[in-house]
C-alpha cells in the first residue's frame, strides 16, 4: 500500500466512534502499570479501588473514549497476568488521533514494538507493540474508507509481495 503524507490523506476521522467489548487487563505491578498507561498512552484514570493491601483491586481508565479496567494480579484466585502465563494470546486495539506519536511515546516508556507503525490495507495506520506488563497494545488513526473489494484487493497483492507466514493484521 502506498503510504500517504497528511496533507494527501481523505478526510475521515481519526478516532472511529468506540463500542463493543471493554478489556480488563490483569497486570503485576497494577499501580505502576496505572502509571505507565498515562505516560505511554496519554490514559486517563476514571475510578479506582484499593484492597485492604493497597494493591489495586479495580481501576478504570481511558483513552479519548475507549475505555478499559485492570486489576493486580491475585494468583489466589487465578486471576494470572501475561507476566505468569509467559505471554498474552490477546491484544487491545484503540484508535489514537496520531499513532505515530502515541506509539513513540510507548517505547519510550518501556515497550517493545512487534509491528512498526504503517499504513494498513484495511484504512488504518497502525503499530503493535507489548508493554512492560506483557500485555499487547495496537494503536491505529483511521486514514481511509476501503470497500472491502478493495480491502480484498490489497490483502492479495500484499501476500503476493510478501509470504502469509508472520502476517500480522486484521482484515475486514
Amino acid at each position: 500500500m502506498t503510504e500517504h503524507t497528511p496533507a494527501q490523506r481523505p478526510a475521515v476521522n481519526p478516532v472511529p466512534p468506540c463500542n463493543g467489548a471493554i478489556p480488563y487487563l490483569v497486570v503485576r505491578g497494577a499501580g505502576n502499570a496505572i502509571a505507565y498507561y498515562q505516560r505511554a498512552l496519554g490514559a486517563q484514570l476514571v475510578f479506582k479501588l484499593d484492597a485492604p493491601d493497597g494493591s489495586v483491586m479495580h481501576a478504570e481508565m481511558k483513552v479519548g473514549e475507549a475505555r478499559f479496567m485492570l486489576s493486580e494480579e491475585r494468583p489466589q484466585y487465578g486471576a494470572l497476568s501475561p507476566l505468569s502465563l509467559g505471554g498474552t494470546s490477546t491484544t487491545a486495539v484503540v484508535y489514537v488521533p496520531d499513532v505515530d506519536a502515541q506509539v513513540a511515546a510507548a517505547v519510550a516508556a518501556g515497550a517493545r514494538i512487534g509491528m512498526p507503525v504503517a499504513d494498513q490495507f484495511w484504512g488504518d495506520r497502525s503499530g503493535q507493540f507489548t508493554d512492560p506488563f506483557g500485555h499487547q497494545w495496537m494503536l491505529s488513526t483511521h486514514i481511509e474508507d476501503p470497500t472491502p473489494e478493495q480491502m480484498h484487493e490489497r490483502l492479495q497483492a500484499m501476500f503476493a509481495q510478501q509470504p502469509p507466514e508472520g502476517c500480522t493484521g486484521a482484515a475486514a
